[in-house]
């Protein structure tokens, strides 16, 4: 979907294509598991199927299938048009209704926080400047597999929130939002 590139750079930007890796590979994975090769017509057809009920399937598995998908309105990646596209503001939604499944080693809650993250980073004009800003930059925290505190988190996002929409855009680490 956005292949890595984020304005700012950097760390979160290595975190989103290594994101961006994994979530290929678990689509591979699980089109292997179906016998599919390839992209094609039975491809899609699996990917149509993942969104019939997203709940069904692991959030990677769900992003993967809709980055195979094109708007019928908007003609963007399915979930990655515009907000206000109907059909890619209930795909963009899909993608919360996955499984989360916790990876070894990482404390309870740092899956969602990643796989929030990542749908923020991946589809960053869906989101404001002060959101994409907080989760960007805690992308690679979150796939290295830490966890903020509650205060880490509030502390940050009350730094961020008296930024300016440019200071925002060109912080590339969250050491530069933490207190010190």
């Amino acid at each position: 979907m956005n292949g890595g590139r984020l304005p700012r750079g950097g760390r979160p930007a290595a975190a989103l294509e290594e994101i961006e890796a994994g979530i290929e590979a678990a689509w591979q994975a699980f089109v292997a598991s179906f016998a599919v090769e390839g992209s094609g017509g039975e491809e899609t057809a699996l990917a149509e199927a993942v969104l019939q009920d997203p709940s069904e399937f692991e959030w990677r598995v769900v992003d993967a299938a809709m980055d195979r998908l094109i708007c019928e309105d908007c003609r963007s990646t399915l979930g990655a048009g515009p907000v206000g596209c109907a059909p890619c503001d209930r795909a963009n939604a899909y993608r919360f209704a996955a499984r989360e499944i916790d990876r070894l080693h990482v404390p309870p809650g740092n899956e969602h926080a990643l796989r929030v993250a990542s749908a923020v980073a991946r589809t960053r004009h869906r989101y404001s400047p002060r959101a994409r800003c907080g989760y960007e930059l805690a992308l690679p925290a979150l796939l290295a597999g830490d966890l903020p505190t509650t205060a880490e988190a509030q502390a940050a996002k009350a730094v961020i929130n008296r930024l300016s929409d440019a200071e925002r855009e060109s912080i590339t680490s969250l050491s530069d939002v933490m207190p010190r």
